[in-house]
């Protein structure tokens, strides 16, 4: 069954009581935060500026993971990453998280310098950034019971919160997220792989962070379920007003679930904007070939050959110019000589090309 199409921009549905379950009449006047520049702060939730990372991998040998990437999220904004394997998505969100720690680079949490704050500090701000995790079973302790998996960001964050108001908002995360309550004394090896990620989606929102990273939430679910958990966060986003980082290779689930994109490309975003503009009119020669090698939702669309050729350079290679130089198809030799960089293409977005949107790409 094909994903349902996009929800308005900055709209979504609550359902009564906010269980996700999708049963009960639908409301659709429930609005998000601001977008940017519609009033409100200046200042983003996350804001990553210039930010690299390199890995050692032996010798002199790195891999370089990121490059120079600049990216923001606002309250109750998704913001999309795609790219293929190793285009570094996933070494992105957990640098948002300060998982690990940049190379090079700026990342700020709600106007805040999270890398200059000591250990103490970083503990406290955890409660307000949290992460999804792909694998919903991997990331779950199979000798622990749901109830407390879910509670025990809350023994860790709110150390003031007696048993019983702990217990309680178990409880109530448990029928937020449309589990049955009886679930609250099972194992994750119990559940099927939606209910386990719905007990992932529990313990990352039951301190109500600011920010979640969701890290190919729904790349392991069939596709039913798959809706089913997509609709769930976007509930849980309206009533709560959290901002999300998507990380998906999933174009479709993207298209449905984002405000904004980043496509990413051997470790550098190549386009950004806003979702309805990037996908009906992309500009890098990367986008093109990534949204034309998608499936269609619809099964008689015709589909536009992906135009890229050759491999992919190895990621211990630092490329001074274009970072598709070499398979791009309108690729010339000032693409490997110029510095090749996220510049404005109209009034929403940015693209790193220097012939954005050329015939033939």
């Amino acid at each position: 069954m094909p994903l349902p199409g996009p929800l308005p921009a900055r709209l979504r549905t609550v359902r009564p009581g906010g269980s996700g379950r999708g049963d009960g009449a639908v409301r659709s006047d429930v609005l998000v935060s601001p977008a940017p520049g519609e009033g409100g702060s200046s200042v983003s939730l996350l804001e990553l500026t210039n930010v690299s990372k390199e890995f050692h991998v032996g010798g002199d040998t790195r891999v370089y993971a990121l490059d120079d990437v600049s990216l923001s999220v606002d309250a109750g904004e998704t913001v999309a990453v795609i790219g293929e394997s190793g285009s570094g998505k996933s070494t992105l969100g957990r640098l948002a998280l300060r998982l690990i720690e940049p190379t090079r680079g700026s990342v700020r949490f709600d106007g805040a310098d999270v890398l200059a704050l000591p250990a103490a500090e970083m503990r406290k701000l955890r409660a307000k950034l949290q992460i999804i995790f792909q694998e919903p079973f991997e990331s779950l302790n199979p000798r622990m019971r749901v109830a407390d998996i879910i509670g025990e960001p809350l023994a860790i964050h709110r150390p003031t919160m007696s048993t019983a108001q702990r217990r309680a908002r178990v409880a109530q995360m448990i029928e937020q997220v449309g589990l049955a309550p009886d679930m609250a004394r099972r194992y994750p090896g119990e559940l099927s792989g939606g209910q386990q990620q719905r007990v992932g989606i529990a313990r990352a929102v039951v301190t109500e962070p600011s920010l979640v990273v969701l890290d190919e939430p729904t790349s392991s679910l069939d596709l039913s379920v798959r809706a089913q958990i997509l609709r769930l966060l976007a509930d849980l986003q309206a009533e709560l007003g959290m901002g999300y980082l998507f990380i998906s290779h999933d174009i479709h689930t993207v298209r449905y679930v984002s405000d904004r994109i980043a496509v990413m490309y051997r470790g550098r975003v190549v386009e950004t904007g806003p979702s309805e503009l990037v996908f009906a009119d992309p500009q890098h020669p990367y986008t093109r070939a990534l949204l034309a090698a998608a499936l269609p939702v619809d099964p008689d669309q015709e589909l536009a050959p992906a135009r890229l050729v050759g491999d992919p350079l190895s990621p211990t290679q630092l490329v001074p110019g274009c970072v598709l130089y070499g398979r791009c198809p309108v690729g010339e030799d000032r693409c490997v000589q110029t510095e090749v960089r996220l510049t404005p293409f109209d009034a929403d977005r940015e693209v790193a090309c220097i012939k954005p949107g050329a015939p033939g790409s």
